[in-house]
């Protein structure tokens, strides 16, 4: 019996993606090859790859509209080296609201000066600073759409005139946003795309033409462009999965439709959270994260009987992160209803029993 999967990530992947992406392991689309073992050079792969990055524009509103789809190696933490080395001149500027920002911080300060904006740690990351005057001088804004660990999320973007860079690595392709505010996003795949070892990066040609000349071929988004994602042998399986994930995203209707069917995830899930005594939550309200919804036990209640009925019931990946503590339901894009509905019963059979 399949587990209900809460899990930050990897993550819960649509079951027709899955086993679409098992049969392609054995042999793909008829042609006698496993997908694994086909040139990604191949008329097939290339194939792939075009139509995976021409989902990614399409479903974010920018195809056509001066922007490329760049699928690479590695993960979102690659993106805080390759977003400095290509775009620090002289300084950046940094939103820091969690430890993804935080790491992204201390990778750029090898390239150049880098202005904290604003920050949250004070209050342990729970809420998103906003107001913050941002200066004009700057090479780029960096900030972190959502913060998996702290389960906050930006719900408006910082007014700026600067490029505008996003790490979207939790909740890319869940809401509709006005992507076109940016200048370069990225996002690892393990949440709403597909299995880890590729990073969607969707940049403006404009930037690219101002990027930094003297970073290495392999970490250059200029090479990467050039060469249609295909400088190196690229991660051929996670490409893959990735597109089928996007044309299952299409299917469902986009962006609008599946951001209606995460609204009404996470209002069941906190709701319950507001209205059960046994726990409260650790997200600001006002900055609650669709994606990763955070709570704790309240004050003086034992979780033992807790964990022991979302075990039993087949729940899996809802312990919080060491840095919060408590739990964590990741609601990501492919998690049914059933299931949040399935741990808010068993969060109101456990309130029964305190």
């Amino acid at each position: 019996m399949k587990k209900h999967n809460f899990s930050a990530g990897p993550s819960i992947l649509p079951d027709s993606v899955m086993q679409q992406a098992s049969a392609a392991v054995q042999e793909l689309d008829g042609i006698g090859l496993s997908l694994i073992e086909i040139s990604h050079r191949s008329k097939e792969f290339i194939a792939i790859m075009d139509r995976a990055q021409k989902l990614a524009l399409e479903l974010t509103g920018l195809e056509g509209k001066g922007y490329q789809a760049l699928f690479l190696q590695g993960g979102a933490s690659t993106q805080f080296l390759m977003t400095a080395m290509n775009l620090m001149k002289s300084k950046a500027g940094y939103i820091n609201t969690g430890a993804w920002s935080d790491k992204a911080i201390k990778e750029a300060k090898r390239y150049g000066e880098v202005i904290e904006i604003a920050s949250s740690k004070e209050k342990n990351f729970n809420y998103i600073p906003k107001g913050a005057q941002i200066p004009a001088d700057l090479d780029y804004l960096h900030l972190t759409t959502n913060n998996t660990i702290f389960g906050t999320q930006f719900h408006t973007l910082p007014d700026t005139n600067v490029p505008l860079i996003a790490d979207m690595s939790s909740d890319i392709f869940s809401r509709e946003l006005d992507y076109a505010a940016f200048d370069l996003f990225y996002a690892g795949a393990q949440k709403n795309m597909g299995p880890a070892g590729t990073t969607l990066v969707i940049v403006k040609d404009s930037l690219l033409e101002e990027m930094n000349d003297n970073v290495p071929s392999m970490m250059s988004y200029a090479v990467h462009a050039a060469k249609g994602s295909m400088f190196n042998t690229p991660p051929v399986f996670p490409v893959y999965t990735s597109m089928l994930t996007l044309e299952w995203l299409k299917e469902q209707g986009g962006i609008k439709a599946i951001q209606k069917h995460n609204e009404a995830k996470a209002k069941l899930v906190y709701d319950e959270i507001d209205r059960n005594t046994a726990f409260i939550g650790f997200a600001a309200k006002e900055d609650r994260s669709f994606m990763n919804a955070t709570f704790n036990l309240a004050d003086g209640v034992d979780g033992a009987a807790f964990d022991a009925l979302w075990t039993a019931a087949d729940i899996s990946g809802i312990k919080g992160h060491r840095d919060v503590g408590g739990y964590r339901a990741s609601i990501y894009n492919a998690l049914p209803l059933k299931s949040v509905q399935l741990l808010v019963d068993i969060m109101q059979q456990f309130e029964k029993t305190i």
